[in-house]
């Protein structure tokens, strides 16, 4: 009795340290980001007399003022990202998983070759040379949406994370029983595996989106075109416009307080994190699990 007393007991001091750990933990996590929207909405003056603060003394959205003063082109930049996100997780979680799935299939030949194909991609590349003449000179997609969304479909690494799900969480006996009662390929895929495999989807597709949703450096490369330009990079606009506008400013005038340029830094990282952060908790279920059993070495 004694014993399992003392077993009660360990067990819940060893619950209530593991929870304190992951409230520390959520707490150094969730602090920076309260900290950039707080700073976002400080007055400039008071930064610089300040420095960082937690709490606002005083609150001003004048530094999304600033950025939004040009609405059309933040908003369409959102829109052209909205949809190059949309339209390229939408088709490279398809191809990926397309690619992953007779991958994991121990009857299809040559699997493991294609296997190290893929691998030797992810430490190789053909050069940014080669490939800026491929993609403007071949294939003609300078200055055109889909050079935004065509170079990062598929991932070797996400065919690889899928691959192993595919492996470890799809138990075979499912496949042969479908087989049995005369499923074809597709028919399997898309009515046994998908429905079951919805954590490596889920998981793959967080990292999609980030990758598309933080991408700056294709359009960098490849648009000249305003019409076109995605929000991480006119994000970057702004502030770099920013920079050379405070460069160009006597700084022992009054006027350099006028700009907001570190509000201005933290509002326009508040914008480019807002709507991804609303996306996570959707995900959040399926993550966990996607990671651990995709991640088992097959």
């Amino acid at each position: 009795m004694k014993q399992k007393y003392t077993s009660k007991k360990k067990s819940l001091f060893f619950n209530i340290t593991v929870n304190i750990l992951f409230i520390v933990i959520c707490f150094c996590c969730i602090v920076p980001l309260l900290l950039v929207f707080s700073i976002s909405i400080t007055p400039e003056k008071l930064i610089a007399q300040n420095g960082y603060q937690l709490i606002p003394q005083q609150i001003s959205f004048y530094a999304y003022t600033y950025i939004f003063k040009n609405s059309f082109s933040i908003w369409h930049s959102y829109g052209v990202t909205i949809f190059v996100t949309a339209v390229g997780t939408l088709i490279g979680l398809s191809l990926t998983s397309l690619i992953a799935y007779p991958l994991s299939r121990k009857d299809v030949k040559y699997r493991n070759y294609i296997s190290m194909y893929l691998f030797f991609t992810m430490l190789f590349n053909g050069g940014l040379v080669p490939t800026y003449i491929l993609i403007t000179k071949y294939l003609h997609l300078k200055n055109n949406i889909w050079v935004l969304i065509l170079p990062m479909l598929v991932g070797p690494w996400n065919v690889m994370l899928m691959r192993n799900f595919f492996k470890t969480g799809v138990p075979s006996a499912i496949i042969e029983s479908a087989k049995i009662d005369g499923a074809g390929e597709f028919q399997t895929f898309l009515k046994i595996v998908v429905p079951i495999s919805k954590p490596a989807f889920a998981t793959v597709g967080l990292f999609v989106i980030l990758a598309y949703w933080n991408d700056w450096w294709l359009a960098l490369l490849y648009i000249d075109e305003q019409s076109l330009m995605p929000l991480q990079y006119t994000l970057q606009s702004i502030l770099l416009n920013i920079q050379i506008l405070m460069s160009n400013i006597n700084s022992q005038t009054h006027q350099v307080t006028e700009i907001p340029s570190e509000s201005a830094r933290m509002a326009l990282c508040m914008l480019a994190v807002g709507p991804i952060v609303l996306v996570y908790p959707f995900l959040q279920k399926y993550i966990v699990k996607g990671m651990t059993v995709g991640a088992v070495k097959g």
